[in-house]
């Protein structure tokens, strides 16, 4: 099966911008054009898509990508090194989990505390007090 782009964005979710601008920066390497010269992606086009997506929402810039791409092409020969990528970026994304995780915990308590000063159980304070001259 063959899509066109608009159909190609459909299935990838992704804007027609910018899978035209993964197809002009070499990141869908093997895209054919139809009699008209209009890409048609393959069904394992559509499945690299998807995957460069995933790349990036794990935070792979697009120099990254084309690396990742690269290591790809050249066969089963450089999966030890993608799942080095892949650990790398593994490890960037729990942290970012982590940060996320104190970010909740501290609004959870901050609107813990504004609960209780508006019921009367906890007397409000604050940490913003200006610079004294003594």
């Amino acid at each position: 099966m063959t899509y066109t782009m608009k159909e190609a964005c459909n299935q990838t979710g992704l804007s027609y911008d910018t899978l035209k601008f993964y197809c002009n920066e070499g990141l869908v390497p093997f895209v054919r054009r139809d009699k008209n010269n209009y890409r048609i992606f393959s069904n394992d086009d559509i499945a690299w898509i998807k995957s460069l997506s995933c790349l990036k929402n794990c935070g792979m810039s697009i120099v990254e990508m084309k690396e990742y791409l690269d290591l790809c092409l050249k066969g089963e020969k450089t999966i030890p090194k993608r799942q080095e990528v892949l650990k790398a970026k593994l490890k960037e994304l729990q942290n970012k989990v982590n940060e996320i995780e104190e970010s909740i915990k501290y609004i959870h308590w901050k609107q813990k505390f504004y609960e209780d000063v508006l019921s009367g159980k906890t007397k409000y304070y604050t940490n913003l007090k200006p610079y004294k001259n003594d």
